[in-house]
């Protein structure tokens, strides 16, 4: 899986090279012009790095950096902005990096590469993603968006399961018995429906979890 960029920036000249310049690179991106769009954009989607401006036409970088910190997105700050107390206070508050404008092309890419492999966020191989829900397999955290989602042990499996075999119809005794490889535990057929019931309500319309009428599930 491509590592994901969030981009945030309002001048379209400096946004069209670096999105560019990513493309290149083999990462995903995605370019926000303005705070209120990258906040919509984060409630519905995860990334492992996100590159702020600090002025924006509806306000400060900042707003959104704040949202991303209840994520395990990585966070760099390109802007204008040479402040010492602002480029302080973006260190505390989590910033991975803080470049100031004008700058580098190479020497912003070295960095991005740095803090991904630095492991400023969830390498690629430890997010698994179905529809719009991420788990974390190495933390066991499911988010939608950016909000976590609370689940059983036992509903945190039957989500792996599924993120595991997407689109894949899965018979009841197939869904039992990976439960059973993993836990040990003895779940009974009439209990797997419950436990179905119980992630379907918890996920909402972020993963669909279809019935297969006298075979099983399937989800995506």
């Amino acid at each position: 899986m491509m590592k994901r960029i969030l981009l945030v920036e309002d001048d379209p000249t400096i946004a069209s090279g670096l999105m560019y310049a990513f493309e290149k690179e083999g990462y995903e991106a995605i370019h926000c012009k303005d705070i209120k769009s990258a906040l919509a954009k984060i409630e519905i989607e995860r990334f492992h790095l996100a590159i702020l401006d600090m002025q924006l036409p509806d306000g400060s970088g900042i707003l959104v950096s704040e949202k991303l910190n209840k994520t395990d997105t990585a966070i760099i700050f390109l802007t204008i902005v040479d402040d010492e107390n602002e480029i302080v206070r973006s260190f505390e508050q989590g910033a991975a990096d803080y470049i100031t404008k004008p700058f580098r092309l190479r020497e912003l890419l070295a960095r991005i590469k740095r803090t991904l492999d630095a492991g400023g966020n969830k390498d690629s191989s430890q997010l698994l993603t179905i529809g719009e829900a991420t788990i974390d397999t190495i933390s066991g955290k499911v988010y939608i968006g950016a909000s976590q989602i609370e689940l059983t042990a036992l509903e945190y499996r039957l989500l792996l399961i599924f993120a595991t075999n997407k689109s894949v119809l899965l018979t009841r005794a197939q869904i039992l018995e990976k439960i059973w490889d993993s836990s040990g535990n003895f779940v009974e057929d009439n209990t797997l429906t419950v436990y179905i019931k119980r992630l379907r309500e918890k996920l909402g319309d972020a993963v669909n979890i279809e019935t297969v009428r006298g075979m099983g599930y399937r989800a995506d």
